[in-house]
């Protein structure tokens, strides 16, 4: 098949058994590989669907500006769809954006905005949201994408993923398991499944930290998983369960999944293999698993593929642990 540009190549990506990660007679987990996507993540939907939609409605013209707070995923896929629209895009990140991705951002033709002022919580983002919100506010060319209460963030699953996942199960799908953020993936491809399948069970993937189900906030080392603050578009209602997932199970996740599968995973997909073990060990009967796997792993190779980066995160996990003892 041939495109007229590598934004007509996003989405139809494959979902695969994880029958070696996962091998329990009766529970089928199929995991689809976002990380497929031309830009290495699910993140490519919202920045095609978002721009295409603001270019056909006239609200996006070429020469104007986008500008979105972003940890690297989305902000990599916004400046290849600025691109091909004769757009430009400033991502505001912050330093904790890994190398890979400032190099990425810079490759595709970003220009980067870095804060380093910390917010009320300890991290950056309110930072990086506040500057984000400063650019289109300066200047009424720029336009503020603001996934956290962009309803096309949502809209772009409900659209897109929803009927892939429809056309590629046959019969019925009895869970949906899914790392969150700004939650647009897990709600708007929760939303499309569930005209299809009235008693599918949700479950989110959060971070330990994160605030966007009401956990304490504590620092987080796994870039573009949970949030320090609560999304606009996020709706409980879509959510049956929660399963908080520390940096170190995520790193162990990741592990286990390029071991069984050889699926070299991002950070989130490490957590989302780590909260399906615990899933999996307690259904009572046959069942039928769909589980998001946003990006993919090179980006993180000098994270929780590098051992010397997880020795770390086990000194301060028995530190806190040491700390918070009577």
């Amino acid at each position: 098949m041939t495109y007229e540009s590598v934004l007509d190549a996003v989405g139809s990506t494959p979902l695969v058994r994880l029958r070696r990660c996962f091998p329990r007679p009766g529970v089928e987990v199929l995991a689809k590989l976002e990380m497929l996507n031309p830009c290495g993540s699910m993140k490519d939907r919202p920045a095609r669907y978002i721009v295409e939609q603001g270019v056909r409605e006239g609200t996006l013209r070429p020469g104007m500006r986008l500008v979105e707070s972003t940890s690297g995923n989305l902000g990599v896929a916004l400046a290849v769809a600025a691109r091909m629209h004769g757009l430009s895009f400033t991502a505001v990140v912050d330093p904790n954006t890994s190398a890979t991705n400032l190099r990425l951002l810079d490759l595709f033709g970003a220009d980067v905005d870095m804060v380093t002022e910390p917010d009320e919580a300890g991290g950056y983002l309110h930072t990086r949201v506040h500057r984000a919100r400063g650019h289109a506010e300066a200047d009424p060319h720029v336009v503020w994408i603001n996934q956290y209460a962009n309803e096309r963030n949502w809209k772009a699953y409900y659209d897109t993923v929803g009927p892939e996942i429809l056309r590629q199960v046959s019969g019925p799908i009895d869970y949906l398991v899914g790392p969150v953020s700004t939650t647009g993936s897990l709600q708007g491809t929760a939303r499309r499944l569930r005209e299809s399948n009235p008693g599918l069970r949700v479950v989110a993937v959060d971070a330990v930290g994160s605030v966007i189900f009401g956990a304490p906030p504590r620092k987080r080392r796994i870039p573009g998983f949970g949030a320090s603050r609560v999304p606009e578009i996020a709706n409980p209602d879509d959510i049956d369960e929660v399963v908080h997932v520390a940096d170190l199970d995520s790193a162990a996740g990741c592990r286990r999944l390029v071991e069984t599968e050889g699926v070299l995973a991002g950070g989130s997909s490490g957590a989302v293999i780590s909260a399906l073990d615990g899933l999996v060990r307690r259904l009572s009967g046959p069942a039928r698993v769909v589980a998001l796997l946003p990006d993919r792993g090179e980006r993180y190779l000098d994270t929780v593929y590098d051992d010397a980066w997880v020795e770390e995160l086990k000194d301060e996990a028995t530190r806190d642990d040491l700390a918070e003892a009577p």
